[in-house]
């Protein structure tokens, strides 16, 4: 202890100035140096958030373009669903199925017995219409498989709502009741 005192009264003049020297580094650094490296970290990490939140906004804007763009597309295809694919009116509904099922029976080698169509009653506000068909056919397992591959593939809009298999005695026709349905357009006043 002593030594630090005797060397600092003997170089005083070279002691205190270098005191003074790093009082000085140490205010600079604490008050010039350390808020102005926090302050650039700062503003380094509200970059890198902004450029995040830019992705972000640009990963949205894609998105909302892509939402907008298959809306779009998708209110084509229903537009062209109702005007080209769906029947106009019942009375086309009816003219659809009429032909086209017995047609179908010739082709595939079954017999077509009896067919019953029966219109649901319409709700309030819907802009379908749905036609219930009923199909009695007869004939053999491979021809009735052919026969719903024919009608499942044709371009008329029908669907096979539920079908049932029966067969009275073994070597006997197989007899086939087909449930059908189609969708027709309702003009404004339901019908």
């Amino acid at each position: 202890m002593k030594l630090w005192k005797r060397i600092v009264v003997e170089k005083r003049a070279l002691v205190i100035p270098l005191l003074l020297a790093l009082v000085a580094n140490a205010a600079v650094y604490v008050l010039v140096v350390y808020p102005l490296g926090v302050k650039s970290a700062t503003a380094a990490d509200r970059a890198a958030a902004a450029a995040a939140a830019v992705k972000a906004a640009e990963q949205d804007l894609n998105a909302a373009r892509a939402l907008v763009s298959g809306n779009v597309r998708a209110e084509q295809e229903l537009s062209t669903f109702y005007d080209k694919v769906l029947p106009a009116d019942l009375s086309a509904a009816r003219r659809l199925t009429y032909a086209t099922l017995p047609r179908l029976a010739r082709k595939t080698n079954v017999k077509y017995e009896q067919s019953r169509y029966e219109p649901e009653a319409p709700k309030k506000d819907e802009r379908l219409g749905r036609l219930k068909i009923h199909v009695g056919l007869q004939g053999d397992y491979e021809s009735f498989r052919q026969f719903l591959y024919e009608l499942e593939s044709a371009p008329e809009f029908v669907i096979l709502d539920n079908f049932s298999l029966s067969q009275s005695e073994p070597n006997k026709p197989i007899t086939l009741q087909l449930e059908l349905s189609t969708y027709y357009r309702l003009n404004g006043n339901g019908n």
